[in-house]
């Protein structure tokens, strides 16, 4: 079996927690609770030839006057950041936290829109999309809420890991 920790990141309230949780637990909850620290949670996955342990790391949200703590980031294969289709700031912050997290983890990294099920605030029109899709290996537009998009978006950043075999944990 192969461990692979995978954080995520974003702006504070874009549904990281929930979309960790209808992963993990196929479940969404309505009542907000802010994430302080660190909240890891694990799930198996099965890839064609083995089975690879995701290590997910909810990390709290960040703003432009809290940042992120660096060790959270600390031995992990790659990371999702988050923003809220309904919230353009949560774009630019999501963008800036990528530049810090790429400081440390040199690993794939992912966009999710996430809130696709509510109408979105903003949309990247051609040449804003390409200033932002060189930033990160995949892009995916998830709802927490109905589970769109959401096991695929896990399940390709396994499949991108599972190509690199370099930062491979084998218990």
């Amino acid at each position: 079996m192969i461990q692979k920790k995978i954080c995520l990141l974003g702006a504070s309230s874009v549904g990281k927690t929930s979309l960790v949780k209808q992963f993990v637990e196929g479940i969404f909850n309505e009542k907000y609770l802010t994430s302080i620290g660190v909240k890891v949670d694990k799930k198996m996955v099965s890839l064609a030839d083995e089975q690879v342990q995701l290590m997910l790391w909810d990390i709290e949200g960040h703003d432009r006057y809290h940042v992120f703590q660096e060790r959270y980031l600390r031995g992990a294969a790659a990371y999702i950041i988050v923003v809220d289709q309904t919230r353009a700031s949560s774009l630019l912050e999501g963008v800036d936290i990528h530049a810090l997290a790429r400081q440390t983890i040199n690993g794939p990294a992912i966009l999710a829109i996430n809130k696709n099920d509510l109408i979105p605030a903003w949309h990247l029109d051609d040449s804003e999309y390409k200033s932002f899709a060189p930033l990160f290996d995949l892009q995916f537009s998830t709802s927490a809420k109905t589970g769109e998009q959401v096991e695929a978006m896990f399940l390709a950043i396994t499949e991108l890991l599972h190509r690199n075999k370099k930062d491979d944990i084998t218990t």
